[in-house]
């Protein structure tokens, strides 16, 4: 019978596994030398996982729950981005570069992660080629994300935005209040509604 450290990565955290191939295909080894690693963190409903101002030491693989990143100018919230599971959340030049957030992460419904600190993860780099790669990879795929969504906020009306985050994420339109989605979309909350309402998606 298998030892539960020797069972396969894919019964483990299925899901993740399956999210990090996505971006390089690691072998299950590499993938248990990266989990071997976790600690399991929960946080409630409006929890902050980074404040402005603080250093993110953790990376946050999410397991459940919704979690936005956002900023505050002249009084006004502004959305940066939204994560839910499988995927990693994390405020990207905070964690990196090990500096000072400029915004916040924050938790819009009770969480759960899996974590590594930066410390930790920086010495699997260390050990593990293929680790190093699957972060570069993860990375270029956020700062290709990031253009993506910075041209669309730029050259889209904001029906086709509308429609473009609903196909990528409709999930979240029953899962967290509409202002949010606004707000990332930058739409005003009264025209979110009429779209939301006359849309077909």
């Amino acid at each position: 019978m298998k030892k539960s450290s020797d069972a396969l990565p894919e019964t483990v955290f299925p899901e993740l596994y399956a999210f990090v191939r996505q971006f390089h295909p690691i072998d299950g080894p590499t993938f248990h030398l990266l989990t071997s690693h976790f600690t399991a963190r929960t946080f409630h409903k409006g929890d902050y996982l980074v404040e402005e101002g603080q250093t993110q030491k953790e990376l946050f693989f999410v397991h459940k729950g919704v979690q936005m990143s956002f900023f505050v100018h002249e009084g006004k919230q502004h959305i940066i981005a939204f994560a839910y599971p499988p995927n990693i959340v994390a405020i990207p030049e905070s964690f990196t570069l090990q500096k000072p957030s400029q915004y916040y992460l924050q938790c819009l419904t009770k969480s759960e992660f899996n974590c590594i600190s930066f410390n930790r993860l920086q010495q699997l780099f260390d050990q593990s080629q293929p680790l190093e790669r699957l972060f570069r990879k993860i990375t270029e795929t956020i700062l290709a994300g990031l253009i993506q969504r910075h041209i669309e906020l730029q050259t889209l009306p904001i029906e086709d935005r509308f429609k473009a985050f609903a196909a990528r994420s409709p999930q979240l339109l029953q899962m967290i209040p509409h202002k949010y989605i606004a707000s990332y979309l930058n739409i005003d909350p009264t025209n979110f509604s009429k779209l939301y309402n006359s849309v077909k998606i």
